[in-house]
């Protein structure tokens, strides 16, 4: 890996150490979902793009969140492609076809459950929570160690993924004036 590659790495999340390929695949495929995000969010769906890869490396579904335009506060961009990917295959159990999930945002607490219970192999995320909080205001719930709990069911994880493109889009996403759905408290 070389000197800029050393910088444009330096604040990865990971429970595993980097592997260059895994990252720089991800690298690619998360800047291509956030700068998908725009033709997403012109027909009204939510800021979040995930897509799902199988083991050979091909595109399985890429969903967006669709909460506003379906009415319901679960259908986040990860769980529309845990649900699509599960029709695909058949099957509730998508752990023996190895597959990967790439989103533009860390998952939230609804989504690391789906994810787990799902058998998806490994996750790759761009911006941080903590990012999409001070952005849109939406709570992303309590995640305590999600990154090891991961690691202890085999779920491998990558995060920090070219951030700021993520940072952009979601700030260009506020900008427009869409929304930003959360409850009342």
């Amino acid at each position: 890996m070389n000197l800029q590659n050393n910088i444009l790495y330096s604040n990865i999340v990971s429970n595993e150490p980097i592997d260059t390929i895994k990252l720089e695949k991800a690298v690619k495929i998360i800047s291509e979902l956030q700068s998908d995000m725009k033709n997403h969010t012109a027909k009204g769906s939510g800021p979040f793009l995930a897509a799902i890869y199988d083991e050979k490396g091909a595109l399985v579904v890429k969903t967006s969140n669709s909460v506003v335009n379906g009415c319901c506060s679960h259908y986040h961009a990860e769980i529309n492609a845990i649900k699509e990917t599960e029709k695909i295959y058949k099957t509730y159990d998508l752990s023996k076809h190895n597959l990967s999930l790439y989103i533009t945002a860390e998952p939230c607490m609804m989504c690391i459950g789906a994810i787990m219970w799902s058998g998806i192999k490994k996750v790759f995320y761009g911006i941080p929570s903590a990012t999409v909080e001070k952005i849109t205001g939406f709570d992303e719930g309590f995640k305590p160690d999600w990154v090891e709990e991961f690691a202890k069911r085999g779920i491998t994880v990558y995060g920090n993924i070219v951030p700021e493109l993520g940072e952009q889009a979601l700030k260009e996403y506020i900008e427009n004036g869409h929304k930003v759905y959360k409850p009342q408290r």
